[in-house]
């Protein structure tokens, strides 16, 4: 079918599903479909300027939009006349629904483009910010952060695929080093910029100030954003609806371990609820002619090795902020405001070092790149571990450990993404959203973590099970062969060609 606007663009398999396996699941593989012709994607390595600020500033509004009201939060309950423990579902709603939806909001990125499916959760995340800003009750504000996280879960998956397909392989790093960048800006504003508004305007003004953000965003997007052609993937709708309760119960089941007064063998039942949904998923994907996942994508190589660093990495980085603020002012009775300016430094260092993680990955090895950087997060927890466990209270000395662990999570975060976009994966949409899925359960199982460790136990023993988490991703890097960057300028090859002596990603 021709290509044009308001028009679907379908290609069909030359032969039979075996056939396109053997060809190594490469394009749509994920919903059996082959790859369409290169001439389908015109400027595959010429994204604009223009095109890449704004799809990092979409990236930086999910992020802020994410951990904004960790700082407020207790202002946020006394104004609502609600208790703290219910107060943290202002929070966990965002993550939940934002993390169980991403899978199916890649398939819908494929399905209708990325360029609508950008506008539609713009102009979605900038209704539910509005209505926040007039929540009357808790219960409303909840039900508001549930349809952010929702347009949220639309932003990694779609934003991820453009850059993929705008971008040549040469550029890649360079490029995703910017998305991990936006990433630690919005994880290093998101905090300080709640308490500001939250404690100058008060905390209503910071819905106001994202929706103007989104909605200056949504007019930036509708003129820029390329029309990338659609495809006709079918829904699996067993799969989806697995995939997504299964990721649900088990975000549930994390964000549960805090809260008192949840049994402990509630918890564990909605874990084990949810490992089920899983599992049925992955068999019933093997079985279904046009999954909404292949299982076989999901272990390939390329695709597991990144999805298991970035889980270790976003694992690292949330145990570690959960952690250090609590430390400082619950056991050492720092100030919030020294709290944050400390715990400050992580985030701006990866967002500063992102940049360079992405040269790195260009100019050395990007697997290599990627074991530096789990290496120094073994190195760092296990520092901040000790130092911890005997009541350390130099600045001096805390500060440059969290810069160190900044360091290792951006010398992962960039390899990792750049090698799950270049995996034959990469085509699918909804492969995307799994990998961010990955990511985010990273985190939440991190906090979880936290939850059952602190202060209880020690607090070499909470980051040691970081070190060792780490230590996993660094394993499973030595997964499948070592791959070799292109040089930018270099042909786009297949994504799914490293037999055929083609260069892959981490």
């Amino acid at each position: 079918m021709e290509t044009g606007r308001g028009r679907v663009h379908v290609w069909r398999p030359a032969g039979r599903a075996e056939d396109l396996r053997a060809a190594g699941d490469c394009g749509s593989a994920a919903a059996g479909h082959p790859k369409p012709p290169a001439a389908d994607h015109p400027g595959i390595a010429g994204g604009s300027p223009a095109l890449l600020a704004v799809l990092l500033g979409i990236t930086f509004l999910g992020t802020v939009s994410n951990n904004v009201l960790n700082v407020p939060l207790a202002t946020i309950t006394r104004d609502l006349a609600a208790p703290v423990s219910r107060g943290v579902l202002v929070v966990s709603a965002f993550v939940l629904v934002l993390a169980s939806a991403m899978p199916v909001t890649g398939w819908v990125g494929d399905r209708i483009g990325p360029r609508r499916v950008l506008a539609v959760a713009l102009t979605v995340m900038t209704a539910g910010l509005i209505a926040a800003a007039f929540a009357p009750d808790l219960w409303t504000l909840v039900a508001c952060r549930a349809v952010q996280g929702l347009a949220g879960a639309a932003i990694p998956p779609s934003v991820m695929g453009t850059l993929s397909s705008r971008f040549g392989r040469g550029h890649r790093a360079r490029v995703m080093s910017g998305w991990a960048a936006a990433n630690g800006a919005g994880q290093a504003a998101g905090p300080p910029l709640g308490g500001l508004l939250a404690s100058t305007l008060g905390w209503r003004w910071i819905f106001v100030v994202l929706a103007v953000l989104a909605g200056l965003l949504l007019l930036a997007a509708l003129r820029v954003l390329p029309r990338i052609p659609a495809r006709v993937v079918p829904l699996h709708r067993s799969g989806a609806i697995l995939l997504t309760t299964g990721t649900a119960l088990i975000m549930t089941a994390a964000t549960a371990v805090p809260q008192r007064g949840v049994p402990a063998l509630a918890d564990v039942g909605l874990a084990a609820a949810g490992a089920i949904a899983l599992g049925a998923f992955a068999v019933t994907s093997a079985r279904h002619h046009s999954p909404l996942i292949r299982p076989g994508l999901i272990v390939e190589s390329r695709f597991l090795r990144s999805g298991v660093a970035a889980f270790a990495q976003m694992f690292c980085l949330s145990a570690v902020l959960v952690t250090v603020p609590l430390y400082l002012v619950g056991s050492l009775g720092r100030s919030v405001a020294i709290a944050g300016a400390v715990v400050f430094a992580l985030p701006a260092t990866m967002a500063v070092l992102a940049p360079a993680a992405g040269l790195l990955c260009e100019r050395a090895s990007p697997r290599w790149t990627l074991r530096s950087g789990l290496l120094v997060l073994v190195a760092a927890s296990l520092a901040l571990g000790e130092i911890l466990a005997r009541h350390g209270s130099s600045m001096l000395v805390l500060a440059p450990v969290l810069m160190a662990v900044g360091v290792g999570v951006a010398l992962v975060q960039t390899p990792a993404a750049a090698g799950a976009t270049q995996s034959p994966a990469a085509t699918a949409g909804a492969a995307l959203g799994l990998y961010n899925m990955v990511r985010f359960a990273g985190s939440a199982i991190g906090a979880a973590w936290v939850a059952l460790t602190y202060p209880r136990a020690a607090l070499l023993l909470l980051f040691a099970g970081c070190a060792v988490m780490a230590g996993v991703g660094l394993l499973a890097s030595f997964a499948g062969k070592d791959p070799t960057w292109p040089q930018p300028g270099a042909t786009e090859p297949d994504p799914g060609a490293d037999e055929a002596g083609l260069v892959s990603a981490v």
